[in-house]
């Protein structure tokens, strides 16, 4: 650490400034109001035309001991040079840079210096706040990388800070440490930030960073002022991105940096290209072709590695662009910048979804344009945002007429399919409503839909006025009766005539308002804005700007903020709470009332299901409510269906007098004593439980303390075996008396099956065979694995350990494969195995799977003792055997001992047992038997009927 003080400020704020003479004092304020007062300003001129440097002369008269101001003889074209002045004007131990137009936090200095002194760091750098302008609203800029204070020794130990954050003015340099090494920001050339961060990060012997705000970054979005990095439709501009990446790819290469440059290759194809590719849906031929002859001379010498490192769509839109291919890189764009919409209708080829049907002939383009795993062809329609595309609009004065198309993805809506759409008009802000208007037409065109609206906004539309500026435009489609997710259109290429103006009286009267313009959005979007065109529109609202501005509009935003802060509050998980607990809790309890829930309201199955149904069976009088997490299609229409964690659900458990769950209610909620909770639980245990699990054991006594409380709010639970009472009983510290041994009512259907089959009644396919399309002669294997947990104790991403097409071309012709994968992952399956492999995941209720399943596949799942009571063959597919019972959270007995099936560790070794499946049914017929007597004793078929004759019946106890 050096000790020997630089005479001078303990700090110098370099701010630079070009035409900027309107924003330059609030920049330069927030330097003098720093609460670290050993600070100077240098203000350095870019020989700016508007009077610029004059206002900086006037702030230095004014603060004589704290700013001085410079300007440099001629216009340096960019911020290399107004900073290299400052550079060497400074007198302050540390250097940071401001622009004219953002601003300082208010403790940035003081953060910096201490954290700068306390590590003997060259370089400090914090986190930088992106502010729109027109909006307000704020973004943190890489905050993964300012959650704690770390220090490095070297940037290697940490790339992604070369890579990512490259903005040179959130940071705080040692003047001696820039000027010692020379470093200077380039001039006459745009984005110097990217080089001078990368030669200061590499000639730092040590680096801090700290979890703090130090940077206003002002973004400004209105079209009025656009800074040099923000005009992306220049082409020259990406010329100079191209000229820097050049540079910082030479000193990478004299140095031997390879891998340094992969990163940072692999973050110009990911962010740096895709700044561009935003705007090139909207620019001529002209920029476009000289776009990608920079794009494809520059992005040809980076290496295939970088590629593989990138997501699908930005692979996809590398290629096309390489390929100057508009017609597929325009909605491939459209996907880039909205992640969430699928925008083109994709081709299938030899059981393959691809992007599109051009190139396809390319080994390399094929697998670029594989967008099979992405699960397009299998989502459901209601959940897809379908890119909605403007062809034509116009403005007649009372309102508009539009027309467009929609993607119909691998022709899923079929000609047949009942389709109805509307426009709605809705405010940007949130929590305000919108109004629809009916399509005048939709109809089927292949590939594609077709639509067209008339909207007579005249009639309808009486926007409140300075709350809601901005209105977006949506269609909305449905298909049979199903509607999908609202569409935001696309403009793209379509032309906005706006020769007539659209009048409008807002409820804050014309003074506010008096039309409507549209727009395009940053994001490509159909958009009204609210404008004031008349005179006396203009000055009202000119006033009321002014007035905004002044203290009564401080006032009154700040009641805005605080009423958006109240609503914000009231929605929040823990005023949720505390009206769970004071208010609702002080409601009577309604007797006969049940709430019902499985899988923390995923599901419609279960256990909790079985009661139910069996309740409704034997005619008991009560008031049946169920929870759902997403969608409350699939749960019982017969039921009051509640959204989990919504008001309606909170009062219903308060005022329930029987919860009924498989896995557990909100933990935070205290069960009243007036209220019985049957806990069915949801599987015995192979997995160690509770606190007998090593990730619980390391938590705090406080945080142990309240899982307790948790398990406490049990009533009663449900358990099958003996098995249960010796380790989920103990492991959740259950009382005796708590302990129902019942078996689990989710069983009782397959104990019936087993009876009936072995009575000579044969074994009867459920409907959802028919309802799968699965032939009478196929057999059926039902493959239902469990989750994977991280060292963190969270859920891996499930990546199926079989080829399901090698699976399919080998056992096609004889068995139907059901893929269920745990309620925690999803699975994609390729076009390629259909009606060979089925995704069953979304079935709610796995009990029809089970009846189907002639035999099953499973790893570690509880599923195993549930389908063991049909004594039909099962497969133990332990390819992970040793990590999962060594690295994961342990097993109660060693499964290999006691499975009711051959364990298999590879492929091969489960192919080999479904080769002669009837050979492994019967020689393991005597250990199904006895696995079932040991982990299903009290499995015996009338579960749900103990269940409901104990506590819905008269004269049952609780």
């Amino acid at each position: 650490m050096r000790m020997n003080r630089v005479p001078g400020p303990d700090l110098s704020v370099v701010v630079i400034v070009y035409n900027d003479a309107e924003l330059l004092p609030t920049a330069v304020q927030s330097v003098l109001d720093q609460s670290l007062r050993s600070v100077e300003v240098v203000i350095v001129d870019d020989c700016s035309t508007d009077g610029s440097y004059e206002v900086a002369q006037a702030l230095a008269e004014l603060h004589p001991d704290r700013v001085r101001a410079f300007q440099l003889e001629q216009n340096s074209g960019g911020c290399g040079g107004p900073r290299n002045r400052g550079i060497a004007e400074v007198r302050g131990e540390y250097v940071v840079f401001l622009d004219s137009d953002d601003t300082l936090q208010h403790d940035a200095c003081r953060n910096f210096l201490d954290a700068a002194r306390a590590t003997g760091a060259d370089l400090v750098s914090g986190l930088t706040k992106r502010v729109q302008v027109r909006t307000g609203k704020s973004a943190d800029w890489y905050p993964w990388l300012y959650t704690s204070t770390r220090t490095f020794e070297s940037v290697g130990e940490l790339p992604d800070l070369l890579v990512y954050d490259t903005l040179s003015t959130n940071m705080c340099y040692r003047r001696d440490f820039l000027r010692d090494n020379g470093l200077e920001f380039p001039v006459g050339i745009h984005y110097e930030d990217l080089l001078f961060s990368a030669q200061a990060y590499l000639a730092a012997r040590r680096i801090t960073l700290i979890p703090n705000h130090v940077y206003n970054w002002m973004v400004d979005d209105t079209g009025t002022r656009r800074s040099i990095s923000n005009r992306r439709h220049e082409v020259e501009n990406f010329v100079h991105r191209v000229r820097i990446h050049r540079q910082i790819d030479a000193i990478f290469r004299e140095r031997g940096l390879d891998d340094l440059k992969l990163h940072k290759d692999t973050k110009f194809l990911k962010h740096d290209l895709v700044l561009h590719l935003r705007d090139l849906p909207f620019l001529d031929d002209d920029y476009r072709t000289q776009f990608s002859r920079l794009a494809r001379e520059y992005m040809s010498r980076i290496s295939q590695e970088a590629y593989e490192r990138l997501e699908p769509i930005h692979r996809i839109c590398a290629y096309l662009l390489m390929e100057e291919d508009w017609a597929n890189l325009n909605p491939a764009i459209d996907t880039l910048i909205n992640r969430q919409k699928l925008s083109v209708p994709l081709t299938e080829r030899d059981g393959r979804v691809y992007w599109c049907a051009e190139h396809l002939d390319d080994e390399r383009a094929r697998a670029i344009l594989d967008v099979t795993d992405l699960g397009y062809h299998a989502k459901p329609l209601r959940q897809m945002t379908l890119r909605a595309k403007l062809e034509q609009y116009r403005q007649t004065g009372q309102g508009i007429a539009v027309s467009g198309t929609v993607v119909n993805p691998l022709g899923r809506i079929t000609e047949q399919a009942e389709l109805k759409a509307a426009i709605e008009l809705r405010p940007r802000r949130k929590g305000m409503r919108g109004i629809t208007f009916p399509a005048a037409e939709v109809r089927h065109a292949g590939d594609h839909l077709t639509w067209r609206a008339e909207a007579d906004l005249s009639k309808k539309l009486r926007p409140l006025g300075l709350l809601d500026p901005v209105w977006d435009i949506r269609l909305v489609l449905s298909i049979d009766g199903t509607p999908t997710v609202p569409m935001l259109i696309t403009v793209g290429d379509a032309a906005l005539e706006t020769e007539l103006p659209l009048r409008i009286r807002p409820r804050l009267s014309r003074l506010v308002a008096d039309t409507l313009e549209v727009e395009t959005s940053a994001k490509g979007h159909l958009a009204f804005v609210q404008v004031a065109q008349g005179s006396v529109s203009r000055r009202s609202r000119a006033g009321l700007d002014r007035a905004l501005q002044g203290a009564p509009g401080t006032v009154a935003k700040n009641g805005l903020r605080r009423a958006r802060g109240a609503r914000k509050y009231v929605r929040s998980g823990e005023t949720k709470i505390r009206v769970y607990h004071e208010v609702f809790s002080k409601l009577p309890v309604r007797k006969g009332t049940v709430v019902f829930e499985s899988h923390l309201g995923k599901q419609y199955s279960d256990s909790p299901r079985a009661i139910y149904e069996e309740m409704r069976r034997q005619g008991v009088k009560f008031t049946a409510i169920w929870s759902y997490a997403d969608r409350p299609e699939d749960f019982p229409a017969d039921a009051t269906l509640v959204k989990r964690w919504s008001f309606p659900y909170l009062r219903a458990l308060a005022q329930a007098e029987f919860w009924i769950d498989n896995q557990g209610f909100p933990l935070k909620l205290t069960k009243r004593p007036e209220t019985t909770y049957i806990q069915t639980w949801h599987g015995s245990a192979l997995k160690k439980m509770g606190f007998d699990s090593p990730q619980l054991r390391v938590r705090t006594k406080d945080q142990q303390a309240d899982y307790q409380r948790v398990l406490d709010r049990f009533d009663h639970f449900l358990i099958r075996s003996e098995h249960d009472a010796r380790t989920l009983v103990p492991a959740f510290r259950l009382k005796d008396e708590v302990v129902l041994r019942s078996g689990y009512p989710r069983n009782d259907a397959l104990v019936a099956a087993l009876d009936a089959e072995r009575k000579g009644g044969g074994r009867v396919r459920p409907d959802i065979v028919r309802e799968l399309g699965i032939p009478e002669d196929r057999t059926i294997l039902l493959y239902a694995p469990t989750f994977r947990n991280t060292a963190a104790g969270g859920v891996r991403k499930f990546e199926p350990p079989l080829d399901f097409d090698e699976f399919a071309d080998r056992f096609g012709d004889r068995y139907t494969l059901l893929v269920r994968s745990h309620y925690l992952n999803t699975v994609v399956l390729p076009p390629s195995v259909r009606g060979r492999v089925i995704d069953v995941t979304s079935v709610h209720d796995v009990t029809p799977l089970f009846l189907a399943a002639d035999a099953m596949i499973t790893d570690y799942s509880s599923v195993m003792f549930d389908y063991a009571l049909l004594d039909r063959p099962m497969v133990f597919f332990a390819y992970d055997y040793d990590e999962y019972v060594k690295d994961d959270r342990g097993t109660y007995f060693d499964l290999t001992k006691h499975a009711p099936g051959p364990v298999v560790r590879d492929v091969e070794g489960l192919y080999s047992v479904l080769d002669d499946l009837p050979r492994s049914e019967s020689e393991w017929a005597v250990r199904r038997k006895q696995f079932v007597a040991e982990f299903g004793e009290y499995d015996k078929g009338d579960a749900a009927r103990q269940i409901v004759s104990r506590f819905f019946r008269p004269g049952g106890s609780k």
